[in-house]
């Protein structure tokens, strides 16, 4: 068993502090002296990599410690072998570090395994559990329903001594997967159906990632998970109001096996290191993060990747953490949405637009400004010769200086947007048309003189003059004209491979079939679009990772494995504006 400390969290800024309930009862919690520190967790399963709804959890297990001058541990529960895998445990341990949260201690429930097995002997000894013979189906036939009770098993009314035979039996190997298994003995009329004997452990004989063979029977996760917390000395056990009807199972588990004052169980793993202080943590319950256009299902989510309907869990079309890292969404962002939504126990579909108004919030004040064209028509400004260059001085940020300043070249031939001119413009066009004149970013005023076409009839180049007393500094600069357009430098610009995400659905809800059509038939065909642009050679020399503002076009990040300065790609994050509110989605 190993243990691995993590350095205390760098302190963050923190707005007005949240007012919610959880944190009022922890407040209630210190003020009256139940706890001297608080004691928090974060607990997922390594059987897929997290999603947008695990960062709730996170922000709430980790931000509660760190507000309180608490801790919080890491802790896999990694109860179900041949599902998991240690590239999840990794992909786990990165994603809580990206999102700005540094755990105490890393912890397995793997790490618990004998404490879990002594503790089954003791229920066992005390007539709180037996070894039950009936098959799965078997038995949930006898659990009954939601309004009828459950039968007891046959099996039920064995002596502790032949329970006890059983189940060393069991821990021996001797039994064929599935054959037998460990139930803890409450009520089979109870109005809780959690409560009706549920399994505790069952046998299967499969390689554990952390444990090897030693052990043909695993724990049930229920029964690992409070009993972790209890070994941790977690004050504050945070779960989703799924878990609110288990909560009296897990009491019920805790007060039995009683930690505390059964040292036998556990001191063994303090007298290798552990830190560990049992006590009984008191478990709250929260509404999760749902978002629109989203699925949090991990069944769904690995279909996803295992029919190759995406290009793998850090697909940036994927909810996945991994997914919206490389998409460029921010920690930031992601923090601020968990701080606006605050926390209760009404379960709620939240509008993705308003996740992505907070990236784009954060975006705003983080993102140095570059210029890019994604659909190119080519701009001659016909009356600067042949050859002319120059260099224009921009900021990198109109709304704050600290950024700095950068050189952009300037040359004769330019790279506009295709949309930003019209040869029959529509009512209300303010941008570049026949006979009309454009103001170019940082140059000046243009007309447009002439169109070229090629023989198909597609426009490939306008042809404009400059108004040389419209350029910074001269008497004409600032004569109105209604629009400005964005431009690069056709001589320098730096080709690149532009990749424009959005919604991986295209129906706020796509779980619900009510329509006839099954979740996947809901994918959005539009999600993934490529495209070759042209961009400013500061744009060009960017890290993998560095965000910016494309103006006038959206957030863009450089791809963090595929992108190189010699042959850049950029993944648009978000647009400048909520495209989806205009289509009336």
């Amino acid at each position: 068993m190993s243990t691995e400390s993590a350095a205390k969290p760098a302190d963050t800024p923190e707005t007005d502090a949240p007012r919610d309930f959880v944190r009022q009862i922890v407040r209630e919690d210190l003020a009256r002296g139940k706890h001297a520190a608080i004691r928090t967790r974060f607990p997922p399963e390594p059987n897929g990599y997290l999603h947008i709804g695990h960062a709730k959890a996170i922000c709430l297990d980790f931000g509660i410690a760190r507000e309180f001058g608490g801790w919080c541990n890491l802790r896999l529960d990694d109860t179900n072998p041949g599902k998991e895998d240690p590239e999840f445990v990794e992909g786990i341990k990165d994603d809580v570090r990206w999102l700005g949260y540094e755990w105490h201690d890393l912890r397995h429930a793997s790490d618990y395994f004998e404490v879990f097995y002594r503790a089954a002997i003791k229920l066992i000894e005390d007539g709180h559990a037996y070894v039950d013979d009936l098959t799965a189906e078997q038995m949930r036939e006898y659990r009954g329903t939601l309004t009828e009770p459950g039968r007891n098993s046959p099996f039920r009314d064995r002596s502790a001594e032949e329970n006890l035979d059983l189940f060393r039996r069991m821990r021996a190997g001797e039994f064929a997967d599935g054959s037998k298994t460990l139930r803890a003995k409450i009520d089979m009329a109870s109005g809780n159906i959690n409560l009706r004997d549920p399994a505790i452990y069952r046998i299967r004989k499969v390689t554990h990632q952390n444990t090897g063979d030693e052990w043909p029977i695993y724990p049930m996760y229920d029964y690992a998970h409070c009993l972790s917390d209890a070994l941790e000395g977690i004050t504050h056990s945070l779960c989703t109001l799924e878990f609110e009807d288990h909560r009296p199972l897990y009491d019920w588990l805790v007060d039995n096996v009683d930690l505390p004052s059964h040292p036998e169980l556990w001191q063994h793993m303090r007298d290798a290191g552990f830190r560990t202080e049992p006590a009984k943590p008191r478990q709250i319950e929260f509404s999760r993060l749902n978002l629109s256009y989203m699925i949090t299902s991990k069944r769904k989510l690995a279909q996803l990747v295992n029919d190759g309907l995406v290009e793998g869990w850090d697909d940036p079309r994927m909810n996945t953490l991994r997914g919206l890292r490389r998409r460029g969404f921010t920690p930031g962002g992601i923090r601020l949405l968990i701080e606006r939504l605050g926390v209760s126990k009404q379960n709620s579909v939240i509008d993705y637009a308003i996740l992505e108004n907070c990236v784009r919030e954060d975006l705003d004040a983080s993102s140095p400004r570059r210029m890019a064209v994604i659909d190119p028509l080519k701009l001659v400004i016909t009356n600067l010769p042949e050859g002319h260059e120059e260099t224009l001085t921009f900021s990198n940020h109109p709304k704050d200086e600290s950024f700095g300043t950068r050189q952009i070249p300037f040359s004769r031939e330019l790279w506009i947007e295709r949309e930003d001119f019209a040869e029959v413009p529509p009512k209300g066009f303010h941008r570049l048309k026949p006979d009309g004149e454009v103001r170019l970013r940082g140059v000046g005023i243009v007309k447009c003189e002439q169109i070229v076409k090629d023989a198909g009839g597609n426009i490939t180049e306008v042809h404009c003059t400059l108004d040389p007393e419209s350029r910074s500094g001269m008497p004409g600069a600032d004569r109105k004209v209604k629009g400005t357009i964005h431009w690069v430098s056709a001589r320098h610009g730096v080709a690149a491979d532009i990749r424009l995400y959005d919604r991986l659905f295209n129906v706020p809800t796509p779980d619900d079939e009510s329509d006839g059509k099954a979740w996947i038939e809901h994918i959005n065909p539009e999600a993934k679009r490529l495209v070759r642009g042209w961009l400013e050679p500061a744009a060009a020399q960017a890290a993998p990772e560095q965000r910016y503002q494309f103006e006038r076009l959206g957030y863009f990040v450089a791809d963090r494995i595929d992108h190189r300065a010699e042959a850049p790609v950029f993944n648009r994050t978000v647009t400048l504006r909520d495209t989806w509110a205009k289509q009336g989605a």
